[in-house]
């Protein structure tokens, strides 16, 4: 969808349609009051009135112009936050392709990680998902198993990986992602 699309799937730049409302009302005056200064000008109407009608009919022209000008202004930015918005898209979809490499090399690391300390399969799914942030209830809810459980194998991962805690498990993998100061 682009900026100048409405949630209703109506493709008018938004205020577009105010605008013109806007505009065709200006524009109506315009030729009804130029419709009726030529009957009171035929009719030999004062001419003051015939002055205070003109500069009405000025001002409505003036109106007109500016608004045209403001809906003009309105396209060309809505159109260059079309051009902006795709852009960080495109962006986006960039950082997201090197960043999904760099997680499958990451996890390609953890995985040869698990294997050389000897995890099991259930243990590994654990040092997973907590290397994800689940809490041990969690990952029971998710596993289909109790607190208690997870919490065992949870300690057998870190026995097996010479560790001492959750912090160290993320730490071993994470710790080496923070770059030096500058």
């Amino acid at each position: 969808m682009k900026v100048s699309e409405l949630e209703d799937g109506d493709t008018t730049p938004v205020g577009r349609r105010r605008i013109g409302v806007a505009l065709a009302a200006f524009i109506a005056i315009i030729v009804a009051m130029t419709i009726d200064l030529v009957e009171d000008w035929q009719n030999g109407v004062e001419w003051e009135h015939l002055w205070l009608e003109g500069g009405i009919m000025v001002l409505a022209l003036g109106g007109t112009a500016d608004l045209w000008l403001a809906l003009r202004h309105a396209e060309d930015r809505v159109t260059r936050l079309d051009g902006d918005l795709e852009a960080t898209r495109r962006e986006a979809a960039r950082y997201q392709a090197e960043a999904t490499e760099a997680l499958r090399g990451l996890g390609a690391a953890i995985d040869t990680q698990f294997e050389r300390w000897g995890l099991t399969a259930a243990e590994r799914e654990i040092g997973l998902l907590m290397l994800k942030g689940l809490s041990h209830k969690e990952v029971a809810e998710l596993r289909g198993t109790s607190e208690q459980t997870v919490r065992q194998q949870a300690l057998v991962v870190y026995r097996k990986a010479g560790l001492r805690n959750r912090s160290d498990l993320s730490a071993f993998f994470l710790e080496d992602l923070l770059l030096p100061k500058s």
